[in-house]
């Protein structure tokens, strides 16, 4: 495999949200989108990244803020969505390099968000090519019943939690940590044609 192709975008994205139900005319936005990037073959975390998303359709809550540590004005410096998108393609090769999250959530969200604002999906077409739900691999290689979230599966690994629960740039980084346990546990899917 070729240091190229060896290459994982491990993404986890943050969302304008609320305590119950958004707002009349709100919709949920990725307001933060982390990125670290894994190299398979060397099994180690190279790069982490992150990108603000100022959103367009809603405003962050106060229930979002407490959650995760993102204000309004943090926000509002951010790039719109299509930018941010371009930013994943151009600068992060998205649209070839394989990449992961912890479940489906951050990849629906996108496919959402794009087809709503007819922003270019960043990632390969379909959806669901080149997307691996770490979660599923995690629960299926630890033979659990109930997939974890992503703080569960650490203390599962044992493994610390770095950084702030809910915060897109340190999620990322830690699920970059689970998927490096799953290479080593020869769970990773193509963990053997990486070694």
């Amino acid at each position: 495999m070729d240091s190229g192709s060896a290459l994982l975008n491990v993404i986890d994205v943050e969302a304008t949200c609320w305590e119950g139900q958004p707002p009349p005319g709100q919709v949920s936005e990725i307001i933060e989108i982390g990125l670290t990037v894994v190299d398979l073959a060397a099994r180690r975390r190279v790069s982490r990244h992150r990108v603000l998303v100022r959103p367009a359709r809603s405003d962050v809550s106060a229930f979002c803020t407490e959650l995760t540590g993102l204000t309004p004005a943090e926000v509002a410096s951010g790039v719109g969505f299509a930018e941010a998108c371009a930013t994943l393609a151009e600068a992060y090769d998205a649209r070839r390099r394989p990449w992961a999250s912890w479940g489906d959530y951050d990849r629906n969200q996108f496919d959402r968000q794009c087809r709503a604002t007819g922003t270019p999906y960043p990632f390969g077409r379909p959806v669901e090519r080149g997307h691996t739900n770490a979660k599923a691999v995690f629960t299926e290689a630890y033979g659990l019943r109930k997939r974890p979230g992503m703080a569960g599966a650490l203390t599962i690994a044992g493994l610390p939690l770095e950084g702030r629960h809910h915060r897109g740039e340190d999620d990322a980084w830690n699920i970059a940590a689970l998927v490096l346990d799953l290479l080593d546990r020869e769970a990773w899917p193509g963990a053997n044609a990486s070694a």
